[in-house]
């Protein structure tokens, strides 16, 4: 059982940048690929970027390319996601997820997909 938290949310204006982190509750063992979701208020959760455990995989959402980066971490702090020129709408609860095993190219775009997930972090973009 892996426990993920992401942290590194706030409250920023348009154009500003956020980091955040998805940190494992212990130590991993194993190969997990990652993907960051988020839901904005009244809407569906939705596919922001994976990577995949090796980091030679990474797939973004057409929304934030460009401006979002995720990146491998250790295997404590899982994953990264630096956030670039943020917009209002992208103004969400962001959430991590991992994947146990699978190749080491594999990613994942669908929720259903991965096995665990954090309790999120709100980041809020003021215009």
């Amino acid at each position: 059982q892996v426990q993920l938290v992401e942290s590194g949310g706030g409250l920023v204006q348009a154009g500003g940048s956020l980091r955040l982190s998805c940190a494992a509750s212990s130590y991993t063992f194993g190969n997990y690929a990652m993907g960051w979701f988020r839901q904005a208020p009244g809407k569906e959760r939705e596919f922001v970027a994976a990577i995949s455990w090796s980091g030679s995989s990474i797939y973004y959402a057409d929304s934030v390319k460009g401006r979002f980066t995720t990146s491998r971490g250790n295997a404590i702090t899982l994953v990264y996601l630096q956030m670039n020129r943020l917009k209002p709408e992208d103004t969400a609860v962001y959430y991590c997820a991992a994947k146990a095993g699978g190749s080491a190219w594999a990613i994942q775009v669908r929720g259903t997909e991965y096995d665990y997930w954090g309790q999120g972090t709100q980041v809020t973009v003021s215009s």
